[in-house]
């Protein structure tokens, strides 16, 4: 009798779970005269790190070879255009939706007590150097081809990656050797992709462990009801606005697409990293039925720009911030915080930390004291576990609907 093979999920679980426990246990421990917060950070987030930098290798590759390759399957730059243009429509409306969601239940918050003004003096905080808008599009597009896929900037990556794509298309007959190439090193890639994702019951219990021994006690503290309405805000979200996009223009439940994205979901949950979860995405979506060429479009565009976890972290955020310092925030600096939120979104990096640069400009924006950060630096990466989880989500949701939206327009054509 054939003994059934337990799914990837199952031991990403298993591995989670153990990190989760192993790090509560060791906050109250001393081992060889080191703390047990001491020990995990300094043995065994290690090796969580060093798993995560083996998906940080595969991904640029990944990035590179499979949106040329998608594009080069696709065979016209117009459908390239055509699965970019939803793509991009779908991001920014889900993000918009996500500060809204966000702003609405601070305010529920605010209005009931649980958010209320609190001391602030001694707080410090330097915010990152900002950029002007035309700076970011200006740095969209690489001077080089080699920088850029040395330091994994993602959005010029993607913009190398296209060119590469175009240019293959046009070359006809003469690009057919380099579309060959392009084709076996995605595959070669894919590869690399499954046996470093074999690690990630390992790797999440490591990523997780020395988190939850540090945080642990702070969880407990004054912040709880800010994390408590940011977690409850990345529910709704992503199972009002998924479940409802995914039902309506895909015909994908919600039962079958949450399933199906769970080994993806628990390693971004450990990680918070979108770039670094990338290769789960793209698995679990292919699963869900997104063809190869658009997921490998969609997806590692959605690490870079879509960001309604996130989103909802600033709207919440920037509201108890303001609500520390006693300041009311009016209808106007509300629909601001929507407005610089959902443009802040593009071009962030999808790594671990990447939302507090977006906070400050936030904050910035409608004149709330950036030094309020402090409030909530310390907690960070216990909002980024929660908002990268989200983030990931909706990048394989889109995946999913822009591939069905195209099968059915190309079932029309025929």
């Amino acid at each position: 009798m054939k003994t059934k093979k337990l799914p990837l999920a199952f031991w990403i679980f298993i591995g989670l779970a153990v990190g989760i426990l192993a790090g509560i246990i060791l906050i109250p421990l001393e081992i060889a005269g080191m703390t047990g917060v001491a020990f995990a950070k300094s043995y065994i987030k290690p090796w969580g790190d060093i798993f995560l930098n083996l998906l940080k290798f595969v991904v640029v590759p990944i990035v590179l070879f499979s949106i040329a390759s998608g594009v080069i399957s696709m065979q016209d730059i117009r459908k390239v255009g055509s699965v970019g243009g939803k793509t991009v429509i779908y991001y920014m409306c889900t993000t918009a939706f996500a500060v809204m969601l966000a702003l609405i239940l601070a305010s529920v918050a605010k209005s009931t007590g649980i958010f209320s003004e609190l001391r602030t003096e001694g707080l410090e905080y330097t915010p990152p150097e900002g950029k002007s808008i035309m700076s970011v599009i200006v740095d969209i597009f690489p001077s080089n081809p080699i920088t850029p896929l040395a330091n994994a900037t993602m959005l010029q990556v993607i913009v190398i990656s296209l060119f590469l794509g175009f240019g293959i298309l046009l070359a006809g007959e003469k690009g057919l050797t380099a579309a060959r190439v392009v084709d076996s090193f995605n595959e070669v890639f894919m590869r690399i992709m499954d046996l470093i994702i074999k690690l990630s019951p390992i790797g999440v219990a490591c990523l997780i462990c020395p988190v939850v021994a540090e945080n642990g006690p702070s969880i407990l503290g004054n912040l709880v009801a800010v994390l408590a309405v940011a977690y409850v805000g990345y529910i709704v979200h992503a199972v009002l606005v998924y479940s409802t996009t995914l039902g309506a223009l895909a015909g994908v439940s919600p039962v079958k697409f949450f399933s199906n994205m769970a080994p993806a979901m628990m390693m971004a949950f450990s990680s918070a990293s979108s770039v670094g979860t990338l290769p789960f995405t793209l698995e679990c979506s292919e699963k869900l039925g997104a063809r190869r060429e658009v997921a490998s479009f969609v997806l590692p565009l959605g690490a870079t720009i879509n960001m309604d976890g996130t989103a909802i972290y600033q709207g919440e955020c920037a509201l108890f911030i303001a609500s520390a310092f006693g300041i009311d925030l009016t209808l106007g600096q509300m629909l601001t915080i929507v407005l610089t939120a959902t443009l802040a979104s593009v071009g962030t990096a999808g790594v671990p930390g990447a939302g507090m640069v977006m906070l400050t400009m936030v904050l910035q924006s409608v004149g709330v004291p950036v030094e309020g950060i402090a409030l909530v630096a310390g907690i960070d990466r216990v909002f980024d576990m929660g908002r990268t989880t989200v983030n990931i989500t909706g990048d394989a949701a889109c995946a999913v609907i822009v591939s069905k939206m195209e099968d059915k327009k190309l079932a029309r054509k025929k």
